[in-house]
Formats: C-alpha cells, sequence, structure tokens
C-alpha cells in the first residue's frame, strides 16, 4: 500500500505536484529532486512509445533550471533530438503557466557486454541497514525534506557528507515508475547534506544538475558521497559520487550561485 506520492498524473502530459514535494529553499517552489525523478519518467515514457524494442541506457541526463519552478501543475514535453541506432539524444522540456522552467536531455548509449574491462570506480560504501538516520529538517524545511529518509555515512561537515537516501513515496500516484527515475528523484538533494554555510545566512541554490552513469542503479537506495567548494566570486560547485547498494555508478555536479541571505 502506498504511503503518498510526489506527484499525481493528470494526463499523458500533465502533472500535478503534493505537498510532499515541497522545496527547501522555498516551500512554496517544487524541490528539485522529485521533479527532476519526474523529468526522467517522463523521458522514459516516451522513449517506451517510441522506440519500444531498443536497449538503450540513458548515460548522461542533464538538467538546466530555466526559473523559478512553483508548487503548481506542470507540463513535459518530449521529442528526440538525435535519433540513432545506437546513441539518440532526447530533450524534455518542463512547463508551468506555459512558461518554460526546465530543459532536460539525456544521451542514449546502445547496451554491450563490457564485463570483462569494467572497473576503476570508487569503492563501496558502508550499507544503510543499521545507520541512524539524520533528520534533515532540523536545518530544512519543505514537504520534501520531511519525506526522505537520510542515512549518513559517517558525521557529516561543512562541504563534506556522505549519506544514503531512500523514501517510501511513490514519484507518481497509481503509475509504475522505473528505477532510474526513482534513483533520480532522490539525487538532487546532494546540495542539502553538505551545506558549507548555514541557509540562514547564506542560500546556494543549483542552477544546474547533470548525471553521468557508468552503469544502471539498482535498489531503493541512493547513495551520495557529496564535496562542495565555494569559489570567491559567487560561484559554488556540488559534486558527487553516486553509488547503490552494489557500489559506484557514476558521478553528479551542480552548479551554484552563492550570495548572502537577505
Amino acid at each position: 500500500m502506498s504511503n503518498g506520492s510526489y506527484y499525481e498524473a493528470i494526463d499523458e502530459h500533465r502533472y500535478k505536484p503534493t505537498a510532499h514535494a515541497g522545496g527547501a529553499w522555498n516551500t512554496a517552489e517544487v524541490h528539485f529532486s522529485p521533479f527532476g525523478g519526474l523529468l526522467v519518467h517522463a523521458m522514459e515514457r516516451h522513449l517506451a512509445t517510441a522506440r519500444p524494442d531498443d536497449d538503450l541506457i540513458m548515460s548522461r541526463i542533464s538538467f538546466d533550471i530555466l526559473g523559478r519552478i512553483a508548487l503548481d501543475e506542470c507540463e513535459i514535453r518530449v521529442e528526440t533530438v538525435r535519433p540513432g541506432r545506437t546513441i539518440e539524444l532526447v530533450e524534455a522540456v518542463a512547463l508551468i503557466a506555459g512558461r518554460p522552467v526546465v530543459r532536460a536531455r539525456a544521451w542514449l548509449l546502445a547496451a554491450v557486454d563490457t564485463a570483462a574491462v569494467a572497473g576503476g570506480g570508487a569503492d563501496r560504501l558502508a550499507p544503510p541497514e543499521g545507520l541512524p538516520s539524520w533528520d534533515m529538517a532540523a536545518l530544512w524545511p519543505g514537504g520534501y525534506i520531511a519525506s526522505v529518509d537520510v542515512r549518513p555515512v559517517g558525521q557529516p561537515r561543512p562541504g563534506r557528507a556522505t549519506a544514503w537516501l531512500s523514501t517510501e513515496l511513490d514519484l507518481v500516484a497509481g503509475r509504475t515508475v522505473g528505477p532510474l527515475a526513482s534513483y533520480v528523484a532522490l539525487v538532487d538533494t546532494a546540495n542539502g547534506i553538505a551545506a558549507r554555510q548555514s541557509p540562514d545566512e547564506w542560500i546556494f541554490p543549483n542552477v544546474d544538475l547533470t548525471l553521468h552513469l557508468h552503469r544502471r542503479p539498482e535498489g531503493r537506495w541512493t547513495g551520495l558521497d557529496t564535496t562542495v567548494v565555494f569559489g570567491p566570486t559567487g560561484q559554488g560547485i556540488t559534486s558527487t559520487v553516486l553509488h547503490d547498494v552494489l557500489g559506484p555508478v557514476g558521478h553528479a555536479q551542480q552548479m551554484l550561485t552563492v550570495r548572502p541571505s537577505r
């Protein structure tokens, strides 16, 4: 039985957020984590219809955040920008009140058996089972943060944290959502688990999110091994090694705009 969801489908292309999707910087906005997962879900639905027999793997996913993402109904339009048998590029544009708010692109690559030469990733993280949960709601507001089970691996410190995340909520109520979309729906949390400064004194939202994946993530846990760097002129970068319970799956980067709170 479901404990709730982040989104409800209105029709094939429109979605309505629930209170669980509420943001951390502004509770009247959507937290980008579930919104990013929703965009991946929409792209996967498009691919299932356009190329149901292909075994292409979504290997790089980039999101450019174009403006405020209100806690309101959205429409997602998806198209194949560069079709191909072994390499394909898909784009999704999310609109709220007719205005584009996020543009996402995903490169898909052909599946090939490279198990004999696979390797080179980071070491596995300590497993999440048995780790105590961290109440991130003490630092960040919003329905999304309150919905996530966060289990640090070691003690978080400013600019550096490693943690497992999971949620009991569905991404979209009543719909089957693939493991990749569910995984991506937790990744944007990286910027919040390793805050360099108090969000009461400084703001540092990300303007983008890019994932590079060397294999498909599995299971219900998203592992984030995160480092945050602030530069001297208002820019910052949140860099994360992405894990599932089997080991590393790729990397994520977020570009930050850093400025004092008003």
